[in-house]
C-alpha cells in the first residue's frame, strides 16, 4: 500500500460515519492520477494554499479599510481563522479534517479589494449596464427575469456574489485559465459556505458555522481595538450566553456546536447559542458594519471600483493579455471585468486608479 492507501484506510477505519472519506470522493472535472503521498482533499488543500489568489488575501479588507496598526484582521487572517476554528470542530466530531481545511482556506478567494464594499460596488456597476443594455419591454420582462434579478419587495438582487467568484477563481481564472481542478467536494463547499447555501458534506456545514464564529467575533476585536464598540457596549443577553471576552465567546461557540453535532447526521447550536449569536451578529451590523465611523471610507472605495469597471469595459484592450484572450475565447467582457478587478488588492486598486485618473506631474 501506497501511504496515500494507508491514510484512505485509516479514514475508513477511524472517521465518523457522516465524515466525506477521500476515496469517496466524486472526483475532479478533469481526471489526474493520484498522489502517492496525499489524499485527494489534502491535495485541494496545497493547491489553495499556493495559489496566487490566496497569496493576494494579505491584502484585502476584512472590515476596516488601510487601518493604521498591525494588528488589524485581513482577509487572509479572517481566512486562517476560519481555518483554525473549522479544524477544531471537524476533529473533535471525527469527520474529514482535510476537505474542511481546504473549504475554510478557499471560501474567501473571490473576494473583492475593500471587502463588501467592493462586492457592492461590482454588483451597482452590472445594474447599471444592464440598464443601459435593456429595452423598455425586456425590463417588463417575464415571470422568470424578475424572479432572477429582483426580491419579491421589488429591490434589486446582487449581480456579484463572492462566494461564485471564488468557484471561478478555482475552476477558470487560476494558473492562467486552467484553475486548480479542485474536487466536487471542495468547490461545493466554497459555493455554498453563505448563510443562505446548503452544502452538501458535513465538512461544508461546519465551515459555514465557523466562518461566522470568526467574523463576528474577530469584527469585535477589532472594534474594540479601533475605540468603536467597547466590550461592556455588547447586548447582556448575548454575553450572559456566550461570554465576556472574544475567546470565551468563541470557545463557547465551538462546544456548543460540538456538543449538539456529535452523532448526527447535521451540524448544529442550541436554540438558546444560535440565538445569542444572531442577535450578536445584529448588534455588529447597527453598530460597527453601518457605522458612519467604521466605514466612512467606503463610499470612496465603492465609487473608485465602479469607475474601474466603467474605464476598463470600454477600454477592454487595456486589460492584461491573459483576461483579453478570455473575451477572445467568448467570455463577456463584463465577466472578464468583474474578475480583473475582483482580483486586486486594495493597494493595487488605489494605485490603478490613481494611474488612470489622478493627474501626474508635467516631467519637462
Amino acid at each position: 500500500m501506497t501511504i496515500r492507501e494507508k491514510q484512505e484506510d485509516w479514514e475508513r477505519k477511524y472517521l465518523s460515519k457522516y465524515a466525506a472519506l477521500s476515496c469517496e470522493s466524486r472526483g475532479r472535472d478533469i481526471d489526474e492520477p493520484q498522489c502517492d503521498l496525499r489524499p485527494i482533499y489534502q491535495r485541494d488543500r496545497d493547491r489553495i494554499i499556493h495559489s496566487k489568489s490566496f497569496r493576494r488575501l494579505k491584502d484585502k479588507t476584512q472590515v476596516f479599510l488601510s487601518p493604521e496598526g498591525d494588528h488589524y484582521r485581513t482577509r487572509l487572517t479572517h481566512t486562517l481563522e476560519v481555518a483554525q476554528n473549522a479544524r477544531t470542530i471537524a476533529r473533535a466530531l471525527r469527520i474529514n479534517e482535510d476537505l474542511t481545511e481546504a473549504i475554510a482556506l478557499g471560501h474567501d478567494l473571490g473576494h473583492t479589494p475593500f471587502g463588501h464594499a467592493g462586492e457592492r460596488a461590482l454588483s451597482a456597476a452590472l445594474w447599471d449596464l444592464l440598464e443601459m443594455q435593456l429595452t423598455d419591454a425586456d425590463k417588463q420582462g417575464t415571470e422568470e427575469y424578475h424572479t432572477r434579478l429582483f426580491y419579491p419587495d421589488g429591490s434589486p438582487r446582487a449581480l456579484f456574489h463572492h462566494n461564485e467568484q471564488s468557484i471561478r477563481v478555482v475552476e477558470r481564472l487560476e494558473k492562467k485559465g486552467k484553475g486548480l481542478n479542485l474536487t466536487w467536494e471542495v468547490r461545493d463547499g466554497i459555493l455554498n459556505h453563505r448563510s443562505v447555501g446548503q452544502p452538501a458534506t458535513m465538512e461544508g456545514k461546519v465551515v459555514r458555522f465557523a466562518d461566522k464564529i470568526a467574523y463576528i467575533n474577530h469584527d469585535i476585536d477589532d472594534a474594540i481595538r479601533a475605540g468603536i464598540i467597547a466590550e461592556s457596549d455588547l447586548p447582556e443577553e448575548c454575553t450572559r450566553v456566550l461570554g465576556h471576552s472574544t475567546r470565551d465567546r468563541i470557545n463557547s461557540m465551538i462546544h456548543d456546536i460540538v456538543m449538539n453535532s456529535e452523532g448526527n447526521d447535521r451540524i448544529c447550536m442550541s436554540p438558546e447559542t444560535e440565538l445569542a449569536m444572531k442577535e450578536l451578529r445584529n448588534y455588529m451590523f447597527r453598530h460597527v458594519y453601518f457605522n458612519p465611523k467604521a466605514k466612512g471610507e467606503e463610499i470612496r472605495a465603492e465609487a473608485m471600483i465602479r469607475q474601474l469597471f466603467t474605464y476598463y469595459y470600454e477600454n477592454s484592450a487595456e486589460l492584461p493579455e491573459e483576461y483579453r484572450d478570455m473575451i477572445t475565447q467568448g467570455e463577456k467582457t463584463e465577466m472578464v471585468v468583474c474578475d480583473y478587478i475582483a482580483g486586486m488588492t486594495d493597494s493595487f486598486a488605489v494605485h490603478t486608479f490613481e494611474n488612470i485618473f489622478v493627474p501626474k506631474a508635467w516631467q519637462g
